[in-house]
């Protein structure tokens, strides 16, 4: 039984998928409301780090406990899993939230951060939804096909770059600081190939490969709240995105993304090298 209180996967019907999808949408949308006021407003924020910094603020803590309030009336039958409160563990289907990735962002009144929820079948992520209230855009997708939304447009098809070549690839980071020295080594090197390598993505830096924009997104140390939401964005949308040794990043880890199968079987092999 792994940390999300699974043991098998739960099969569910494209119908019912879609059902989840669509509430998962309309509850980011709901808690974007609650919380947009709180941006860039003074807020206290807590460290919950012994070394280093990681922000919370209250606006995590409100936006999770709406989110949970919802899907226990919509959803009761099902586990939750989120930063700030943990986990309620359920029939094997389980919701997983970061009510706010990237809250330096948040904290420092920049735009890169989003609202993640995700929905787990006890093996994979089967949809994930990010937004950004600010700016009322709107990714979700699942692995056959994703989408992108601004306010009242129309939903677009997301499809990443076609880029096959590391020298022309552009690269997206959270922070070079959080690898370890074993692999900030070879960050440096896979840096030193690529054409632009962009840094404070968070969650963005996976939307915009999704988009076409990034090419390659690269973060270690992630947790399942992390990076369950964005693994059918980028697949849906055609990328690739593993652990740094190819393996499944559903719990998180260390874990880059890719726009193609031929540019990642590159990254890896660099990532990999000894």
């Amino acid at each position: 039984m792994s940390i999300l209180g699974y043991s098998k996967r739960i099969e569910i019907d494209q119908e019912y998928l879609e059902t989840c999808l669509a509430f998962a949408r309309s509850t980011l949308l709901l808690a974007g409301k609650e919380i947009l006021p709180l941006f860039r407003t003074p807020l206290e924020s807590h460290n919950k780090l012994k070394q280093g910094f990681d922000p919370v603020t209250l606006a995590d803590k409100t936006c999770e406990a709406l989110i949970r309030k919802e899907i226990q009336l919509h959803f009761p039958e099902h586990g939750i899993y989120g930063e700030e409160l943990g986990l309620q563990v359920g029939n094997g289907l389980t919701w997983v939230i970061d009510p706010i990735d990237g809250t330096r962002g948040f904290v420092t009144g920049t735009l890169h951060w989003g609202m993640l929820l995700a929905l787990f079948d006890g093996e994979t992520p089967i949809l994930g939804v990010v937004y950004q209230p600010y700016t009322e855009e709107m990714f979700y997708g699942r692995d056959d096909r994703s989408w992108f939304k601004r306010g009242t447009d129309a939903s677009i098809v997301l499809k990443t770059s076609s880029c096959i070549e590391l020298g022309k690839a552009f690269l997206g980071t959270t922070d070079q600081e959080l690898f370890d020295q074993e692999h900030a080594t070879k960050f440096r090197q896979l840096r030193k190939r690529v054409r632009i390598c962009r840094f404070g993505g968070d969650c963005y830096s996976y939307c915009a490969l999704a988009m076409g924009f990034l090419d390659i997104a690269i973060d270690p140390g992630l947790q399942p709240y992390d990076i369950q939401a964005l693994i059918p964005i980028v697949k849906g949308a055609g990328g690739e995105i593993t652990n740094f040794d190819g393996g499944d990043p559903s719990l998180g880890g260390d874990v880059v993304a890719s726009a193609n199968a031929v540019l990642h079987e590159q990254v890896l092999s660099m990532l990999n090298q000894t």
